[in-house]
């Protein structure tokens, strides 16, 4: 599964590709038409291209923002018609408001409004088209799952239900007889190890997964090294779900895998260029961000006593405290009685400023400051107290992990799991973490922060 659909179906890539390379020949044949087709007036209107690109990279931005490329999107309902029309009238204005601080990279009005009228319905006209060929003919790879136990099951139904993701499921393999024909998800047991050969030629599988919980029981590594020999694809099960769901699965995790697996490897270098990135974006991002940050702080000062930034003690890299920076959202005495326990989204200790702050992140701003100081990173684990961090340690396995690198202002977490404040949402979300340390890249970053800015914007899915 390469770098590319390890983040977005393949039929999500298809789409989002298609209607790259639409946008980009709308706005190319809506210039022809302005200039009546004079090749050589085209040219000197746009010579770069850099106003057809900026128009195609600001409208797909803006429909990424508006989930039209996720799944529920691939079906032709009213909601789609919505978002489609939604998206289109703010990536108008926005490119309206560039052309206003960029003259340069203005467009003629006439190009653009007749953009923003043409454009969505050949998206329309197109996305009905791929869906039904999508939906059709859209090859699928066959997986065949060695394994009918829990880690089995859970992959089982990452396959059988999102078959937006390009796999089939084809069945599962266990040698005992008695659980031959037995339903584990959809379809159930279709065979034992001796008939890997015959059904991987017999129903064409392209992959299989290997799910079993006990590596005492007896594969059949011959018969899985001359198939993998051949072309086909053999992976374990906790590989398998680290790549879909972007997390990794700590209930069937066993510490050998945690040793010998890809990933966790040059970390050390890609903290040092991590650092470099943090003092540069977080020093710019103070500056543009500092009037509201100003702003914020009259507007606490005027509905709560006491001081305007809140401090407390974090548990960060390496396990060492430091006083995390956070504008104050809740009242002074929020834990006097109580002691420490869990924010959560419906706290009545958080103020009405507080809940538009925090659904917005500004509190987290001042946090900025701990990342100049090279306490936290742009992205990375929450920071957690210790108190919680301690109890946490006895009841959910690997949790100091999380600690090896600096915590974060934003995180693969917070982005991937809702708000929680129970031991069970600590360890989903420390599944997300591990995920993000063991594949931490550039990359991954500019993703995590994508969705944050996204947050930050439409309040869609705070955390």
């Amino acid at each position: 599964m390469s770098m590319f659909n390890r983040y977005i179906s393949p039929r999500a890539g298809i789409i989002w590709c298609s209607d790259t390379f639409l946008i980009f020949s709308v706005t190319i044949f809506m210039s022809a038409i302005r200039f009546g087709f004079e090749g050589s007036e085209v040219a000197s209107y746009d010579p770069y291209l850099t106003k057809t690109i900026v128009i195609a990279v600001i409208y797909m931005i803006v429909y990424s923002y508006f989930d039209l490329y996720s799944p529920e999107m691939f079906h032709l309902r009213r909601q789609m018609f919505i978002k489609l029309a939604e998206a289109t009238l703010v990536g108008t204005i926005i490119l309206f408001s560039i052309y206003f601080m960029f003259p340069s990279l203005k467009t003629w009005r006439g190009i653009l409004l007749a953009n923003s009228i043409a454009m969505p319905s050949l998206l329309l006209f197109f996305r009905v088209i791929f869906i039904r060929i999508m939906s059709a003919n859209l090859p699928s790879e066959n997986v065949l799952i060695i394994g009918s136990g829990e880690l089995a099951k859970k992959v089982g139904i990452e396959i059988y239900n999102k078959p937006e993701n390009g796999m089939k499921l084809i069945g599962f393999l266990d040698d005992d007889p008695a659980k031959l024909g037995q339903s584990i998800v959809n379809p159930g047991v279709i065979g034992g190890y001796a008939d890997i050969r015959e059904l991987v030629m017999s129903r064409n599988i392209g992959r299989i997964v290997v799910a079993i919980q006990d590596r005492r029981a007896k594969l059949p590594m011959s018969a899985l090294l001359d198939l993998k020999l051949s072309g086909i694809r053999v992976e374990e099960g906790e590989t398998f779900l680290e790549k879909v769901t972007g997390k990794i699965p700590l209930d069937q995790l066993k510490p050998s895998w945690m040793v010998f697996s890809d990933g966790f490897k040059l970390l050390k270098r890609r903290k040092a260029l991590k650092r470099v990135s943090d003092v540069i974006f977080s020093s710019l991002l103070l500056i543009i961000a500092s009037p509201i940050m100003l702003i914020t702080a009259i507007l606490i000062k005027l509905d709560l006593k006491g001081p305007v930034i809140f401090k407390q003690a974090r548990v960060g890299e390496n396990d060492k405290e430091f006083e995390v920076y956070k504008f104050r959202s809740m009242r002074q005495d929020a834990e006097a009685k109580s002691g420490p326990v869990w924010a959560n989204a419906n706290d009545n200790r958080v103020t009405r400023l507080g809940r538009i702050i925090r659904k917005t992140r500004i509190d987290e701003l001042p946090q900025l400051i701990n990342v100049i100081k090279g306490e936290m990173s742009f992205v990375g684990p929450r920071p957690e107290r210790r108190f919680f961090v301690e109890q946490l340690k006895k009841e959910i396995p690997y949790y100091e992990t999380r600690t090896a690198v600096k915590p974060g202002l934003t995180g693969w977490a917070q982005i991937k799991y809702p708000y929680g404040a129970t031991v069970q949402d600590a360890l989903e979300k420390l599944q997300y973490d591990i995920y993000y340390i063991k594949n931490m890249s550039p990359i991954l970053d500019m993703i995590t922060i994508f969705w944050t800015v996204k947050v930050v914007f439409t309040g869609s899915g705070a955390r």
